[in-house]
């Protein structure tokens, strides 16, 4: 089945390069610190991104003491900005999808990837190849939208007062998993819902021991320039998790 690529889309590529050019947005003032904050030790590792994205996180690494860094993306679009604007002799981006990282042929010390696993359909299949191709005692990390954002399927997110605050999340089949359609910039966006436990018990039947998990929610210094953050502590964004072989 071919993968979705929406990201080559050219409508929906210039509205989120706008976000993500934005500094101000959830990704920077979450789950990147909180991804970051779960890295192990970088010097001399091998590391490999999954859903590089515009390859800033590649840098990074490399950044930090990383001897190769190898970035995949099904999007031609986001790594020709990879390989203009994040380029390095150590780091070598590739056009293709997760689901074919096995072709890759190679073994890595960390695994990373930072909200692309929601679009992923066969999760299982991708751990187990990530498994795979850890050397021992490899660290895999990973953020995903959370699964109590996953799970929407229509109507509205939110239940409000006469002031238009969120009182609480409209939360419904949280346990029906598979395939989403939502529209962001474009319409039939796919993402795919599982729950806390599919997730963990496929990361543990793949060999995976559970390290470490973050939800991020806003600190007082965020909730005081960004009020409306607040209503993160209904629901969180995202869920990152670290896992080792």
């Amino acid at each position: 089945m071919a993968q979705q690529n929406i990201y080559d889309n050219e409508i929906f590529f210039k509205e989120y390069k706008k976000i993500r050019d934005n500094k101000i947005n959830a990704n920077n003032l979450f789950e990147i610190p909180a991804l970051f904050s779960m890295l192990p030790d970088l010097k001399n590792k091998r590391v490999l991104d999954l859903g590089c994205g515009f390859g800033e996180h590649c840098k990074r690494f490399i950044e930090c003491g990383a001897k190769k860094v190898v970035g995949i993306d099904i999007s031609e679009k986001m790594l020709e900005v990879a390989r203009n604007e994040n380029s390095d002799p150590n780091i070598i981006y590739i056009n293709m999808p997760m689901e074919k990282i096995a072709e890759l042929n190679e073994q890595f010390d960390i695994v990373v990837s930072s909200l692309a696993f929601h679009y992923v359909e066969d999760f299982e299949g991708v751990v187990s190849d990530i498994y795979n191709m850890l050397d021992t005692e490899g660290i895999f990390l990973y953020s995903q939208e959370n699964p109590l954002c996953t799970c929407h399927s229509g109507g509205n997110r939110w239940t409000r007062d006469e002031q238009g605050n969120k009182i609480h999340l409209n939360l419904a089949n949280y346990g029906i998993e598979g395939e989403r359609e939502s529209v962001w910039f474009v319409d039939n966006v796919k993402k795919y819902h599982r729950t806390f436990s599919t997730i963990i018990n496929t990361l543990i039947n793949a060999g995976f021991s559970i390290e470490r998990m973050i939800e991020p929610l806003p600190t007082e210094e965020i909730l005081e320039q960004y009020p409306d953050y607040k209503d993160l502590f209904h629901k969180p964004d995202f869920l990152l998790l670290r896992v080792k072989k």
